[in-house]
């Protein structure tokens, strides 16, 4: 019997653990998609407490707590922090075969070197030692994110953001670049005509320009992109249902827009052409840019109305949808690629059952003009875990090129998520060495071995082109 989480966790086989020990283990991580709070790396903030740094935000964490019949007070409410990770402590065991059981005592033993398991007998003892050592300096956010040989992270902003705190992180050369992603959610979603305008007086004012008419909005916008495009910023990003492709004309847009700017309730065709039309900007001004990307689609949110009345948004009230994605994705990506406007993309998909609907998407529109120019992105959210990343992994293998792959992205709001790279490249390394084991793949370790270190990290690097990470720091000679 293995012991658990040794250090061949998730590799049954010699092959395996060779390919993770000398290939995959130690290659450095671009995180090129996290809601990492930028103000928090600019401060280098250190946590009080590991409540504060590992369940506040985690709604995984909150989902399993109510779950498990535990009061909202000891979850987002009221009680102490050691209160509610007593509660958290409690609850763990009764996490088997979630992925969270497996992230926790992962997390606890990479940045830690705990190595108890997580429940009441322990509790105190966990929580005392990994408090005291989040007070010292190797443990602030920037330690921790050094802790896990990070290289770069790419965070999710809106464009209203003035991105000071990225200014500031640039200006302390510090060694991990930390760069915005522009991700304009708020400025295509009509569903609350209101809202939407409220949210144009503040483009106004980030932009300093006056919008009254489409023609003001859109000059509005590309201000903000060429402002992110000045604060290296070369990502963008959307979370959305599906993909929107109705066929419009900017006549009919300029119109729609009057009509929200008087206040006008939108029809549901005038909802899905305003949002059609203004992806297509977004995908046009990320190809003059050089661009990635990046659509997140899928996820039918707040569907608790009254806890979301109660709590906001991100609060764990969401689940997976069951859109119809082919179609408009298909519709989308041809529009742009028949005007030779279609940028390197990567899609994310929430629904397990678009598994194969994705991976053959990729290939209707990877012309060669890039190595893997529109990928598939790793599995997401709901399906971050072990299973849902095998048949990710499977589905791309058998219908694309599973070698050129851009790998695994944490997607997470906490700093203690980054094991979350190091589960994967277990996952894919146990893959390929069943296979070598079973003579379905021939013993080329040489060769395997770089596919695997181009999968954790090399394709990603040379996708975003980010090959200045791997140039040596330049630094400056001491004049005395």
């Amino acid at each position: 019997m293995k012991k658990f989480i040794d250090q061949n966790f998730l590799l049954s086989n010699p092959t395996a653990e060779l390919l993770y020990h000398e290939y995959a283990k130690d290659m450095p991580i671009i995180d090129y998609h996290n809601h990492l709070p930028p103000n928090e790396v600019a401060a280098d903030k250190n946590f009080e407490n590991i409540t504060r740094v590992w369940l506040n935000g985690d709604h995984y964490k909150w989902r399993a707590l109510r779950t498990n019949g535990v009061d909202e007070s000891y979850i987002t409410g009221d009680k102490s922090d050691w209160e509610k990770f007593e509660k958290w402590a409690a609850t763990v065991p009764y996490t088997l075969r979630n992925p969270l059981y497996h992230w926790t005592h992962l997390e606890l033993q990479r940045y830690f070197g705990i190595t108890d398991i997580l429940n009441p007998d322990t509790a105190r003892k966990i929580y005392d030692e990994s408090s005291a050592l989040l007070q010292t300096k190797a443990y602030s956010v920037r330690g921790l994110l050094e802790k896990m040989n990070v290289k770069l992270i790419c965070t999710t902003d809106d464009p209203v953001d003035n991105l000071e705190y990225h200014q500031q992180i640039k200006e302390s050369n510090w060694k991990i670049k930390v760069n915005p992603a522009f991700r304009p959610d708020k400025s295509m979603n009509v569903d609350n005509v209101a809202n939407f305008n409220n949210y144009l007086t503040q483009l106004e004012k980030a932009s300093d320009i006056s919008i009254s008419t489409y023609n003001d909005y859109l000059a509005a916008l590309k201000k903000r992109h060429d402002f992110f495009v000045s604060n290296h910023c070369n990502v963008s990003d959307h979370g959305l249902e599906e993909i929107y492709a109705e066929d419009y004309t900017s006549t009919e847009i300029a119109g729609i827009f009057a009509k929200i700017r008087s206040g006008g309730a939108l029809s549901l065709e005038e909802n899905r052409k305003f949002k059609s039309a203004m992806l297509v900007n977004f995908a046009e001004w990320d190809w003059e840019r050089g661009f990635v990307q990046q659509y997140h689609l899928g996820a039918l949110r707040n569907n608790n109305s009254r806890m979301m009345q109660q709590l906001g948004p991100d609060t764990g009230w969401d689940s997976i949808g069951d859109f119809s994605q082919a179609k408009s994705l298909a519709k989308f990506f041809d529009r742009l690629d028949r005007n030779n406007t279609l940028a390197k993309t990567i899609i994310y998909n929430l629904n397990p059952a678009d598994n194969e609907l994705f991976a053959t998407m990729i290939g209707s529109f990877n012309d060669g003009s890039a190595a893997g120019k529109v990928q598939w992105g790793s599995a997401w959210w709901f399906l971050d875990q072990k299973d849902g990343m095998t048949r990710q992994i499977n589905a791309l293998s058998n219908m694309g090129l599973l070698s050129k792959f851009i790998g695994m992205l944490t997607d997470s709001r906490s700093f203690l998520s980054f094991p979350r790279h190091e589960y994967f490249r277990r996952l894919l390394c146990n893959m390929f060495g069943e296979e070598v084991e079973n003579g379905e793949l021939p013993n080329d370790i040489a060769w395997i071995g770089q596919i695997v270190q181009d999968i954790c990290y090399n394709n990603a690097r040379d996708y975003f082109n980010l090959q200045y990470l791997d140039e040596p720091v330049k630094t400056t000679a001491n004049s005395n």
